[in-house]
């Protein structure tokens, strides 16, 4: 018996009444729904069982959950006491009580299909972002899988990764080893503030990867498998910004490509019930990544109309090996020799990135010694990495040389330590182009920055680089194009902002001009009549884009601290979707 079936029968039981075929059915309805996150169908199914019910603690039961999933946390409370459900990790009450304690004083804003909530502070800035890239995640996915979610999704952000754990059926320990930031369950979107992770990490993209889950739970009545719903989430994800599969990392690929020499790789049975369980943060970016080539070439192979086709047929009711064979026409055996050799096909990135480059490092947890308390212009332990002594030494000359202001000298030894490695190292790549920009080298500096992209792209550091050159050049369209793209992993930084102000301004692009403005304001606690002081340090034809001072408003106070329950919480029903 499924575990839906399982407590429809307990529940109709514990009504006490002679348990009527129309009464079973919609007991069994309405925890369906629940489980296949359709809440407006869950709210339907519950009014007709409150007729001559109420005061029921099943009914009570119910209505906590159905509360829970449509936001109101007080009433989810309120009617699962009433219910009797004991408040013990992992119950549906400590989920609701502890979601209740750390979204009260949360901020609200709202755009036509989601309303996104956030704490108070300096997460302001990323509601307007996060509703633009939401909006045209939902346009796309529309017209691709053919399904958006009815009413408003809620989209919740939290301070860390304790948060996250403790809204969610995840335990701190499986985040901090897969690093996993976001998650979609109980009808939302939960997501750990970037400012959370060391030099931030691809919100934009991460929010539009949980909102992918939330419509193939839904349009697949959540019998999609964990394989198939990454799958679909991962390739997906970048369809906010443009075309479908333009979100797996050069790290990833090479890690991949690491994994198939060695015949490792993660088999789609391990796969559940979700991602964040996996032994290590590798496993899951190599399941990642295998799932993603699944669905690339599903979509090379059998276009856009096969992802769709999967997910509907399992929504009527098909397995993911029925569906498969019906969209593509072939056995599921087929499928996965083609898969397989695809998969086997893919070449390695031509510069071998470090496999730990894009993967997110949560503040105090497992952030390296002294990692993240240097800025982002003079630093040497960045060069740890650097696999080749001979470019570490040369990186580490050259360090010294820009730090005593010798630049001259300093782009002339990170010159020979790029040589070596290329662009496999963000780090040398942009040190080297600070130096080169510091004696005015700025269209070898440019070069070196676009190709450190091609292994890294999207690095919030080489694109506010490249955002100063442009800058400096007059080349308003590229300078905002290159710190938007910095803004989609490091919001927090005041430059960025500042810069898009500037760009928006003599673009005449007033709506980026506002939001640009108010960002700044908070992230420099200076009011908006203050900011041409700012404005003004910003690199331009006659100045040094190599040396940028923008200070940082006051730091917030740390949220209170609130302690992790003494044992994991287990999952009060297996629907967790996560993101690494």
């Amino acid at each position: 018996m499924s575990r839906a079936l399982a407590t429809a029968a307990l529940l109709v039981a514990g009504l006490g009444w002679a348990a009527p075929a129309d009464i079973r059915a919609r007991v069994r309805a309405l925890e369906e729904s629940l489980d296949e996150e359709d809440y407006v169908g869950a709210r339907a199914e519950l009014e007709r069982l409150k007729q001559g019910h109420e005061g029921n603690e099943s009914v009570d039961f119910f209505a906590g959950r159905v509360a829970f999933g449509e936001g109101r946390y007080t009433d989810a409370v309120s009617a699962l006491e009433l219910a009797g459900v004991e408040d013990r990790p992992g119950s549906y009450l400590r989920l609701a009580r502890d979601t209740l304690a750390i979204t009260r004083e949360h901020e609200r804003a709202e755009s036509e299909h989601f309303i996104f909530l956030y704490p108070k502070g300096k997460d302001a800035v990323l509601a307007p972002y996060a509703l633009e890239a939401l909006e045209a995640q939902r346009a796309a996915l529309e017209k691709d899988l053919g399904h958006a979610p009815p009413g408003k999704v809620r989209v919740e952000v939290v301070n860390d990764a304790a948060e996250l754990s403790r809204v969610s059926t995840l335990s701190q320990r499986e985040i901090d080893q897969t690093g996993t930031i976001a998650i979609c369950k109980f009808n939302k979107l939960m997501v750990t503030s970037p400012k959370a992770v060391l030099r931030g990490y691809d919100w934009l993209d991460t929010l539009a990867h949980e909102y992918t889950h939330l419509v193939v739970t839904q349009t697949g009545h959540n019998s999609v498998p964990i394989w198939l719903q990454e799958a679909m989430a991962k390739y997906l994800e970048s369809r906010w910004r443009g075309p479908a599969g333009k979100a797996l990392p050069p790290s990833s690929r090479a890690l991949l490509a690491e994994r198939v020499q060695k015949n490792d790789l993660i088999p789609f049975a391990k796969m559940h019930p979700s991602m964040a369980k996996l032994p290590t943060w590798k496993d899951a970016a190599t399941a990642f990544a295998e799932v993603f080539f699944a669905a690339e070439y599903l979509h090379r192979e059998h276009g856009m109309k096969s992802l769709r086709t999967i997910v509907e047929t399992m929504g009527a009711g098909a397995t993911d090996q029925q569906a498969v064979e019906k969209a593509t026409g072939k056995s599921f055996p087929a499928f996965e020799k083609g898969w397989m050799a695809y998969l086997r096909s893919q070449p390695a990135p031509a510069n071998k990135a470090p496999t730990t480059s894009e993967r997110p490092i949560l503040k105090g947890k497992n952030t390296p010694p002294d990692e993240g308390k240097k800025g982002r212009e003079i630093s040497f332990g960045e060069f740890d990495e650097v696999e080749n002594p001979a470019a570490r030494r040369w990186a580490h000359l050259g360090e010294l040389f820009r730090e005593r202001g010798r630049f001259p000298a300093a782009a002339e030894e990170y010159g020979k330590a790029h040589a070596l490695v290329g662009s496999a190292y963000e780090t040398i790549s942009n040190k080297y182009a600070l130096a080169l920009m510091a004696v005015k080298r700025l269209d070898e500096a440019e070069r070196v920055l676009l190709a450190s992209l091609e292994a890294h792209p999207g690095f919030a550091s080489t694109q506010v680089h490249l955002g100063r050159i442009y800058l400096s050049r007059g080349q308003w369209s590229e300078a905002r194009s290159a710190y938007r793209s910095a803004l989609a992993q490091d919001p927090f930084d005041p430059e960025i902002h500042l810069a898009l102000l500037k760009s928006a301004q003599s673009l005449g692009d007033a709506p980026l001009a506002d939001r640009a403005r108010s960002a700044s304001a908070v992230l420099t606690g200076l009011p908006a009549d203050r900011l041409p002081e700012l404005l003004a340090r910003l690199p331009g034809p006659q100045s040094d884009p190599s040396d940028v001072a923008i200070p940082r408003g006051p730091a917030e106070p740390p949220h209170p601290p609130r302690p992790a329950p003494k044992k994991a919480p287990k999952a009060p029903e297996p629907t967790a979707t996560e993101r690494l």
